[in-house]
Formats: C-alpha cells, sequence, structure tokens
C-alpha cells in the first residue's frame, strides 16, 4: 500500500519462511520498508493513477479509491482472517490483541 501510493516499486520478498523466527524476520523487513517511505512521497498521492497487475486485465484505481476501496479492505480481511485461524487454534487472543492498547 505503502510503495503504490508512493509511486516507488512494491519490494518482493521470497515467500520462503519455514519457521516463526523468519516469520518474524519479513515483518521487521516489511515494517522497515513501511517506516522509508516518508510521508511527503504520499501526499498528493488521492489522484495518482494506481494499476495492481492481475491475470487478465489490471485493475485500475485513483490513490484515494485504491486506499478506501482495495488496500484497507484487504489489510483488514487478512488482519481478521489470522486473528480467527489463531482463536481456532486454541491460541488465547482476544478483542483487545486485535484492537491493541486504547488511549487512556
Amino acid at each position: 500500500m505503502a510503495a503504490r501510493l508512493a509511486g516507488i516499486e512494491v519490494p518482493k520478498f521470497p515467500d520462503t519462511e519455514t519457521s516463526f523466527d523468519e516469520l518474524k524476520a519479513r515483518l521487521a523487513k516489511t515494517t522497515d520498508f513501511v517506516k522509508s517511505v516518508k510521508p511527503a512521497q504520499i501526499d498528493g498521492s488521492e489522484n495518482r493513477e494506481i494499476v495492481i497487475p492481475v491475470p487478465n486485465q489490471p485493475l485500475t484505481f485513483t490513490g484515494q479509491s485504491y486506499l478506501i476501496h482495495f488496500a484497507l479492505p484487504n489489510l483488514h480481511f487478512h488482519a481478521t482472517a489470522a486473528y480467527a485461524i489463531l482463536r481456532h487454534c486454541g491460541v488465547e487472543v482476544g478483542k483487545r490483541d486485535y484492537i491493541g492498547k486504547l488511549p487512556s
């Protein structure tokens, strides 16, 4: 999401992780990348053309439409799916784990 809105190349990481340590390292690389994108790179991207390459016909959005109608719904879908899988597998996570710490 950050790369597309900033108009820079989307990083590609090989999908070869086989352990939690490797998954944590992949998350750290992703977090480092997102933190490297400066707000100024995204500012004004609401009208930038965003093209998602998918088989048969690429999806084309404006930056704002991409964020609201594609990227954020995908983020929430994957977060809730992971949460549900963890709960199904017996991991004791609850609503506070999903939502995070509430402001005091």
